[in-house]
């Protein structure tokens, strides 16, 4: 089997699962997120577009309901040994066959979980299956359960997350050259994207963002690619990706002259980073860390340009976002704990003035300081 961890990895998951599944009072968790899945078993693959899941069972047993493109992915990516295929057809309700499995593995009546909130979860498959469940028995939304569990990574996930970062640091070593008067974004991209997979990475649960000129004030991919200006500004954010585990980071660099403008800009993205790196650390929040990028932000007079969240967790994740659920937001509680792979981004967008700057990179929180993943330091790029 194509596996990333050991068996002793697989199973000390499936401890940690059944475990809180026991303190939830759970029968039965329906899996519907695919790095849920990857999590749990290894099984990779991009069939969540279609219906599937994995059902884990109290005692720790697992069966993993699919279609027959999917049968031999899972059998050579997982540790999953019970698989049921459901048959494409005309009117197909594979809720129907999800309802009998679930009644094959007596639950019927039991308290099951279902993760709602989720790319393999859309408004027809969750319609379907609330038809097929509302009767079966008490279905309680569980849709965070996994997610926070897979917040603190072990040893063997840091490994990866430490090997994504280090293709993410070659990704922007690529990058520099191409930046300049008349350098190309397509050519930037390529040479991004290429580095991290000649370096064995993966491609990335989405789409790297790059803009210049006016687009470098979007932090969103956009299709079309532009030649850069003898005075330009050109925004990055990509990951390095190694077994679908991601180590993000961003910048704008400043093409030719430096106006007032970018350096005040990157002035307060570099202050709220550094004072982020202080609260980073276990016995605050992801609150705490939103309230000190907004107070330096707002100090600065920024809160028109400044974004309502300033990172997330990363982790392995699929198609199509790499963000996992817990974000630094107002009023976040998620304590920070020891092991978690967390990106910090700074992103001010001065619309009137079309002035970008973007600043960030990943963390790995310890007991006491975090350790930025990234070798290159926090400093305006200029070319």
């Amino acid at each position: 089997m194509a596996l990333h961890f050991d068996a002793s990895e697989y199973a000390a998951r499936l401890d940690r699962l059944t475990a809180r599944m026991a303190e939830e009072k759970l029968d039965a968790l329906l899996l519907f997120a695919q790095e849920s899945m990857y999590w749990l078993t290894g099984y990779d693959t991009f069939g969540y577009c279609f219906f599937q899941s994995l059902v884990v069972k109290a005692d720790g047993s697992m069966t993993l309901l699919t279609r027959s493109a999917d049968l031999r992915q899972a059998r050579h990516t997982s540790t999953i040994e019970n698989i049921v295929v459901w048959v494409d057809r005309v009117n197909a309700d594979p809720a129907v066959d999800l309802r009998n499995l679930l009644s094959d593995m007596d639950l019927l009546g039991c308290r099951i979980g279902v993760e709602y909130d989720t790319h393999g979860m859309t408004g027809r498959v969750a319609r379907l299956l609330d038809n097929q469940l509302t009767t079966f028995g008490q279905i309680v939304d569980t849709s965070y359960l996994v997610s926070n569990l897979r917040l603190v990574k072990s040893p063997a996930e840091i490994g990866h997350i430490e090997r994504a970062a280090a293709l993410a640091d070659d990704a922007l070593d690529a990058a520099l050259p191409l930046v300049g008067a008349g350098g190309s974004e397509a050519e930037i991209l390529a040479a991004m994207q290429g580095t991290i997979l000649a370096g064995g990475g993966d491609y990335p649960a989405n789409e790297f963002i790059i803009g210049s000129g006016a687009d470098a004030l979007l932090c969103r991919y956009k299709s079309g690619r532009r030649t850069l200006s003898a005075k330009d500004q050109l925004t990055l954010e990509w990951a390095g990706v190694d077994a679908h585990y991601h180590a993000a980071m961003m910048r704008t660099i400043v093409i030719g002259e430096v106006t007032a403008r970018h350096r005040e800009l990157y002035t307060a993205c570099e202050a709220a980073i550094r004072e982020i790196e202080a609260v980073l650390r276990p016995g605050n929040t992801f609150g705490d860390v939103f309230d000190t990028h907004a107070r330096i932000m707002d100090e600065r007079g920024l809160t028109r340009h400044r974004l309502n969240a300033c990172g997330y967790s990363l982790g392995a994740r699929f198609s199509p976002s790499w963000m996992e659920h817990q974000m630094f937001h107002a009023g976040n509680p998620q304590e920070i704990l020891p092991d978690m792979s967390l990106f910090v981004h700074m992103i001010v967008m001065d619309s009137e003035r079309e002035t970008a700057m973007t600043l960030g990179h990943t963390y790995l929180t310890t007991d006491d300081a975090p350790r930025a993943l990234s070798r290159h330091p926090l400093e305006l790029l200029v070319r």
